[in-house]
């Protein structure tokens, strides 16, 4: 733009979700062209391109870290008996409340109920960067009714989780990881995309119970009251 340049580097950074070893291998091009080409200036680092930490609509076109779907079919009588609902009525509030009630707000590429709530509890507890729930929260539910039940699914492309690197050292966290099948030592690309595939399901099942419940009158607040107002 006008005399400014603006680059967004793709990298592979294996098992790891690869913050710093993006920045470390862009200031060596970075240095590379400014001794290569004398009139280019050095301005930062970063131009909020890549784009860290923030909503935009780069990222959901292009991506940030893992592009991640999950679905599920779910046949009519367990969404009565399990959720309370049907498939017909989660389409509907899908439409009208994720969709609709997105393009009224002026949501930037986004269109689902609650993605940042799933994302920060799976992040904290795996060791992630929390505040990649920002760009991770981007993402749609869909929903449509089939003869055989609901098809519910949710497109996560930003989501950015490592199985190694900084963070992943805590006790805890290796625990975590140990149980969901993410430390094989001799596949840490596995490892982290495994953990992608989790995230996404977790969100998928954080948001149809959400949203099943908003589909009857009273529901969400009551079980708030039940879980959260305890008396002592």
């Amino acid at each position: 733009m006008a005399n400014l340049i603006y680059i967004r580097f793709a990298f592979t950074t294996g098992g790891a979700a690869g913050h710093n070893m993006a920045t470390k291998a862009a200031e060596m091009i970075q240095q590379w062209l400014l001794n290569k080409y004398s009139k280019l200036k050095y301005l930062s680092i970063s131009g909020n391109y890549c784009v860290d930490k923030k909503n935009s609509a780069v990222n959901g076109i292009l991506g940030r870290g893992k592009y991640v779907i999950a679905e599920v079919l779910i046949p009519c009588d367990l969404c009565e008996d399990q959720l309370h609902t049907t498939p017909e009525k989660i389409v509907d509030l899908n439409i009208k409340k994720n969709l609709i009630g997105s393009i009224i707000s002026g949501g930037v590429r986004t269109a689902n109920a609650h993605f940042a709530n799933m994302l920060l509890a799976f992040y904290l507890a795996m060791g992630q960067d929390g505040a990649n729930i920002v760009e991770g929260s981007q993402g749609f539910t869909y929903a449509e009714v089939r003869k055989d039940g609901l098809y519910f699914s949710v497109t996560l492309p930003n989501i950015i989780v490592g199985a190694i690197g900084s963070g992943k050292d805590l006790d805890f966290v290796r625990e975590n990881l140990s149980a969901l099948g993410c430390l094989k030592v001799d596949d840490y690309d596995f490892n982290s995309r495994f953990l992608a595939f989790i995230s996404a399901a977790v969100v998928l099942c954080g948001e149809l119970s959400l949203l099943a419940a908003q589909t009857n009158p009273g529901e969400l607040m009551q079980s708030h009251i039940a879980i959260e107002r305890k008396k002592q």
